[in-house]
């Protein structure tokens, strides 16, 4: 087992914006990071078609190629990228700890830094039509892709505080927003339920759920049924964002590393540290309310930031010979 045990300084779980970052950063810290980039390489943003929001692109840019750039970038600094999924964790508790996890159910890497950007997963409904239409008018993320619908009739799944921030939103860019509330009653907190009430283009349709999206490669109306009275109704659209909530990444560190009830993982003040000496998270795997690509590049910085600090305040294990 001992040919199959590899030391490394700075392991980096998870390939998104906030874990290339965190690799150009280490990678210039001399910490020489390996990546291990999960089982969706580029994280979210590879699913979605136009990034207008980030920074540096005045024409914008479609998620893939600057997922592409940004792996191109940390590889340039000397980050290792490698194919390859973390399947068990064995985290140290002691400060100067090795930590070890398993890659593949195969090869184990021991790292003296861990810098966990494994991202979270949006949830989405689950029928045929949605996904087939997922980047052709089906999204996420209305503060993402709400601009692309300036002006046009867009509806919103959900019924929390998220859905009702990002019918509110939308309600400044977009011309008439529907929004399908599944019970007869909203779990938005009374507040938020006010706002979206006092918005004249916003529709609210209680005990209302999603039958079929239309279109064929874009978005071009809903079908919705009214879940008490079976009636069905079609509305012409242009957009469908869902907005029922996120599932953070994080399965693999339940019961090692402190989360929320969510499984978002509980970071120490403004900093990116965990409640393990020398693991450290950033991006959506522990920010649930901003998950914007920008905010999770920052708190890469910070991780690769505080990693560089940690191993500076700690004596260098011994090699493994």
């Amino acid at each position: 087992m001992s040919e199959n045990i590899e030391r490394i300084k700075t392991l980096i779980i998870g390939s998104g914006p906030a874990g290339y970052t965190a690799a150009i950063y280490a990678s210039r810290a001399d910490l020489k990071p390996v990546m291990y980039t999960g089982m969706e390489p580029g994280g979210q943003l590879t699913t979605t078609t136009e990034v207008d929001n980030f920074p540096g692109y005045p024409e914008g840019i479609d998620g893939p190629t600057m997922m592409m750039q940004l792996q191109q970038q940390a590889e340039r600094f000397g980050t290792e990228v490698r194919i390859g999924m973390i399947t068990a964790t064995e985290l140290s508790d002691k400060v100067g700890g090795i930590h070890r996890v398993t890659v593949d159910n195969d090869k184990v890497i021991e790292a003296e830094t861990i810098i966990i950007s494994t991202g979270a997963t949006a949830k989405y409904l689950g029928i045929p039509s949605e996904q087939k239409l997922r980047g052709g008018g089906v999204s996420a993320c209305a503060v993402c892709d709400g601009f692309f619908y300036k002006k046009q009739d867009v509806a919103i799944v959900g019924a929390g505080d998220t859905a009702a921030e990002e019918a509110s939103y939308l309600s400044n860019i977009c011309n008439k927003v529907t929004m399908l509330v599944r019970k007869d009653h909203m779990r938005a907190s009374k507040a938020m339920q006010h706002r979206v009430e006092s918005i004249p283009n916003i529709e609210i349709k209680y005990n209302t759920e999603v039958d079929e999206v239309l279109g064929d490669q874009v978005v071009e109306g809903l079908r919705m049924v009214n879940n008490q009275t079976k009636e069905k109704e079609d509305i012409a659209i242009t957009g469908l964002f869902i907005a029922i909530g996120h599932k953070p990444n994080t399965d693999i560190f339940a019961g090692q590393l402190d989360m929320d009830e969510t499984g978002y993982l509980i970071t120490e003040g403004k900093s990116t540290k965990t409640n393990l000496p020398g693991v450290f998270a950033c991006g959506d795997a522990q920010d649930k309310d901003y998950r914007q690509a920008v905010t999770a590049a920052g708190t890469g910085c910070m991780a690769a930031l505080d990693a560089e600090r940690y191993l500076a305040s700690v004596e260098t294990p011994e090699e493994v010979a």
